[in-house]
């Protein structure tokens, strides 16, 4: 079985396709070597016999028979003709037997059949010559066997699968040796994926430093592991967290009830009941509400309706809302704004994340204390600053205020059901923005908003590192 997967893998397949190409360039490119030098050695030919041909006319009468008889004397491999006849046609020196019928005589060099005289030519055979009528009425033949090219094309094809096929199996024995490694990477990764499958989260695939496609894999998905593994121990304690906090409304309503029921003697006594039980009820919904409101801006579907925001507007809105509050509990609020800045998002969002952070700061500032509201921008980014004269969050907490339903030990007679940040946290990751808590003495809350591009880009096109960035410890 492994040896069918080894030879259907696609490595394989494609190493094989490879060498078949290259076995198919080799072969064309050895016809055209084998194309180029017959052509070349037949012209060489034929400038040969032309060249031996002017030189033996050029000859007196007396000295032509010793030159031709002196030319086939030096021919070991036995492929020279040369011939001289008279004017019929009798053989007077040279090897060919008689005068060849269709040669035409002063043409170039050309393809005509010889008759040899030699014991061991058993047939005619068809050479490049050519031929020339003397003065004295004579006719010089002079030729020259080619059937040295098939020689060569024999070379030619013992150097092609010597050299080829040594090439073919080592492109095979590569390809053979990439699949059965990939091959072995699959199934390191495939148990690896099976224990995490099983349960094991905090498994994660063998990831090298070499620059390869498996080691960029293997860190693409490591990182989803951590995300997942994030996100997945976040909601394994949302549910304790929410029977916790919506057990104590109701244990309320049911007490008041119960109470209710077995006390109240008059009408003012049960009316009043009944206020408790909806205090309760409506503390209830409030966390459902928040809950429901965290999911929506976290799925992500409000992002189709983004469009060109006016922070300073938002930040003047607000301040509307808000100042009554403060001025309530004898707490100063300021909107300090330098100049007008847009950014890319939803209002109603944007505006509930800024009023978040404003509700949290009004709240936990004591008496007489004081809340900044400010905008710095320029044209690379705009940051929206919170700040008060509170407590503040310590640094062993900037992460945790961001976890659902965290509540610190200061904080729990204070209304609310914590849930605020983790909704500003949702927004500001929904619009690539990044959130910035710094250290407490005071609070000061940061949102960084980008140029309109950037953080365009970054909420759609790498929503992983938008998640990290929505919380950056100064």
């Amino acid at each position: 079985m492994r040896q069918i997967e080894f030879i259907r893998s696609n490595t394989f397949l494609w190493a094989a396709a490879v060498a078949a190409a290259m076995a198919l360039f080799v072969a064309a490119l050895f016809a055209f070597i084998y194309w180029k030098i017959d052509d070349y050695l037949i012209m060489r030919s034929d400038r040969m016999i032309a060249t031996q041909l002017n030189f033996l006319a050029e000859l007196p009468p007396g000295r032509l028979n010793d030159a031709i008889s002196d030319h086939l004397k030096q021919d070991s491999r036995g492929v020279q003709y040369a011939g001289l006849f008279d004017g019929t046609g009798t053989r007077l020196a040279g090897n060919i037997a008689r005068l060849p019928p269709h040669l035409d005589l002063g043409e170039p060099v050309q393809n005509v059949r010889l008759a040899r005289i030699a014991p061991q030519a058993a047939h005619d055979a068809v050479v490049k010559a050519a031929g020339r009528r003397l003065g004295d009425g004579h006719i010089l033949v002079m030729g020259r066997n080619v059937d040295e090219t098939r020689e060569i094309s024999i070379v030619v094809g013992q150097a092609l699968l010597l050299g080829l096929l040594p090439a073919f199996c080592l492109c095979l024995l590569a390809g053979a040796w990439l699949s059965i490694r990939a091959q072995r990477r699959v199934e390191q990764v495939n148990r690896h994926v099976q224990r995490i499958v099983a349960g094991d989260l905090r498994e994660r695939l063998p990831q090298t430093n070499t620059d390869d496609p498996f080691a960029r894999l293997a860190g693409i998905v490591n990182g989803m592991l951590d995300e997942m593994e994030t996100t997945i121990n976040a909601l394994a304690g949302v549910g304790n967290d929410i029977a916790h906090d919506l057990r104590t409304p109701l244990t309320r309503v049911r007490l008041a009830l119960e109470r209710g029921r077995t006390h109240a003697a008059t009408l003012e006594n049960l009316q009043d009941v009944v206020d408790k039980a909806i205090a309760g009820i409506d503390q209830a919904l409030a966390i459902i509400t928040a809950l429901l409101r965290l999911a929506e801006i976290e799925s992500s579907s409000r992002t189709a309706g983004f469009g060109d925001v006016a922070l300073d507007e938002i930040l003047r809105q607000v301040c509307d809302v808000y100042e009554p509050i403060a001025e309530d509990k004898d707490v100063e609020l300021r909107v300090a704004i330098d100049r007008k800045a847009e950014v890319r998002g939803d209002p109603d969002l944007l505006f509930e994340a800024i009023a978040n952070l404003v509700d949290n700061a009004v709240k936990f500032t004591p008496r007489g204390g004081r809340v900044t509201l400010a905008l710095v921008s320029d044209d690379k980014a705009a940051r929206v600053v919170v700040s008060d004269t509170g407590p503040g969050i310590g640094a062993g907490e900037r992460e945790a205020v961001l976890r659902r339903f965290y509540r610190s030990d200061k904080m729990r007679n204070t209304p609310g059901v914590g849930l605020g940040l983790s909704l500003v946290a949702a927004i500001v990751k929904l619009h690539g923005f990044r959130l910035t808590i710094y250290p407490a003495p005071g609070g000061r809350v940061e949102i960084f908003a980008p140029a309109e591009e950037t953080s365009r880009e970054a909420a759609a096109s790498d929503p992983a590192r938008a998640r990290h960035a929505s919380l950056a410890p100064m």
